[in-house]
């Protein structure tokens, strides 16, 4: 988790939250068995439900709390914490994420449950109704009159069920708006957890990703399944106060077990594509003598208050209009309002992108034309996105733009452009050689494998599932 979130969280509870058994950070050692066919077998044909925590994000650059580096770890060790976190919007899908994806598109993931607020599950592409987030989403506000939802592309700035500074934007409603990230005191938010519940106690098998399984009571949600006759597998760094329920326990790097699952499914794994949506408007008041004052506005299409968190500043140009200075807008609101003659001319709109974007800068053009209103028009949205994707993933870069939606009205005219402002690709190939070759020297792939009646980690095997009718 980012460092800003767990600021956020309040002291209570801190040190221990559930008051589970508290196990080494240290790595264990090394297996030349990774477990990664017995897992794919577990799974082929299966009702499948994955459980998820904090350990799947640790590679998109987000620390966790109890790993080796974790935030509660180091602070355990009096040891300084890092001076900078990735900020939460700026993280990107790791392979895991990606990789979860393709399995629900594969018919092979049936729900996904997590325990993360980091987004990072729904920016993959995970269907919303497919994804029970139990702790809540730093991107995602509620109304709590109606019940609507709105995914953000900035983090909301509270926690713990709080009142946001925006409102509802149904018509009827107009409630205002809270987060939804819980606070230790806070209860499980009963859609989540319900949903969650229902498909672990039909699930035949549930894969724990990642996670310490110590919080509760969402650490207990897995061991639903055994009571009806599925299993459970834990791929995890350290050892998990569940590991004796389990099935299959895997100690080792989420990444590496994952590539080697999708390897032995001969699934592929799909890039993760950024696309950010943006709001243009320009207004004019006419003014004697030809001339015309108007306003140029950069926004956010939450608001015109809401930041932009991908756009680091914005260069306007006018290509064919010399007598016209270049303008560098850097502070949000990005707003530039000039006195020209009122003549059409082109903006050239540069959009220089924050690091971690892959790509520097975006350009975009207008076409101005005081005297001539263009038309206003809504494209599919939807269909839009799907081809800048293709488009991106063709082309295996990013900068793709185009217009969703223009409004022209009285004096006004207003847009919303789509730009891919990432792409990232995983490769599998470098991962699975390291967890799955059979003369790997010990450590290569950092694992261990434990199956269910084995050492201390081992556990009866759960009875069969009845067949279905």
């Amino acid at each position: 988790m980012s460092l800003g979130y767990a600021e956020k969280l309040s002291y209570k509870g801190m040190s221990e939250p559930s008051g589970c058994p508290r196990f080494s950070t240290r790595p264990l050692s090394c297996s030349r068995r990774f477990g990664v066919e017995e897992l794919a077998l577990l799974i082929k044909k299966q009702t499948l439900v994955v459980f998820t925590g904090a350990g799947i994000s640790t590679s998109c650059g987000i620390p966790d709390f109890r790993g080796p580096k974790g935030i509660w770890t180091l602070q355990r060790e009096g040891k300084d914490l890092p001076k900078a976190s990735l900020p939460f919007h700026r993280a990107m899908p790791s392979l895991t994420h990606m990789a979860l994806v393709e399995l629900e598109r594969a018919g092979i993931l049936k729900f996904l449950i997590s325990q993360n607020v980091d987004s990072l599950h729904l920016r993959s592409g995970i269907p919303r109704e497919k994804l029970a987030e139990l702790h809540g989403n730093s991107f995602r506000e509620i109304c709590p009159s109606c019940g609507l939802e709105y995914i953000r592309d900035f983090e909301i700035e509270t926690i713990g069920m709080k009142e946001t500074s925006r409102y509802c934007s149904d018509s009827k409603c107009g409630a205002k708006l809270i987060d939804t990230v819980l606070d230790w005191e806070d209860a499980l938010p009963p859609k989540e957890m319900n949903a969650a519940e229902k498909h672990c106690k039909i699930a035949d098998v549930v894969l724990c990703l990642g996670t310490s399984l110590q919080i509760t009571p969402a650490c207990n949600l897995p061991l639903k399944s055994i009571r009806g006759g599925g299993k459970v597998v834990i791929v995890n760094l350290q050892p998990t106060p569940k590991d004796k329920k389990a099935t299959l326990v895997i100690h080792g790097f989420v990444d590496k077990v994952i590539a080697g699952l999708m390897k032995s499914l001969n699934l592929q794994i799909p890039p993760y594509v950024r696309i950010d949506l943006i709001q243009l408007a320009l207004s004019q008041s006419p003014k004697r003598n030809l001339y015309v004052c108007w306003t140029l506005r950069i926004s956010s299409i939450h608001g015109q208050k809401a930041p932009l968190p991908f756009i680091k500043s914005v260069e306007v140009s006018f290509p064919d209009r010399p007598d016209l200075k270049t303008a560098l807008l850097d502070e949000q609101p990005f707003s530039l309002r000039r006195k020209t003659k009122a003549r059409s001319f082109n903006i050239m709109l540069k959009f220089n992108l924050i690091e971690g974007c892959g790509c520097p800068f975006i350009i975009i053009e207008w076409a101005v034309d005081f005297q001539v209103s263009s038309k206003s028009f809504d494209s599919d949205e939807d269909l839009i996105i799907q081809n800048l994707r293709a488009s991106a993933i063709e082309d295996r870069s990013c900068g793709q733009h185009a217009t969703v939606k223009r409004r022209s009205l009285l004096r006004s005219e207003l847009r919303v452009d789509a730009m891919v402002t990432n792409i990232l690709k995983h490769d599998i190939s470098e991962e699975d050689s390291k967890a799955s070759s059979p003369d790997a020297t010990p450590c290569d792939n950092g694992s261990t494998v434990k199956r269910g009646g084995e050492g201390v980690n081992g556990g009866q095997s759960s009875p069969k599932r009845p067949k279905k009718p």
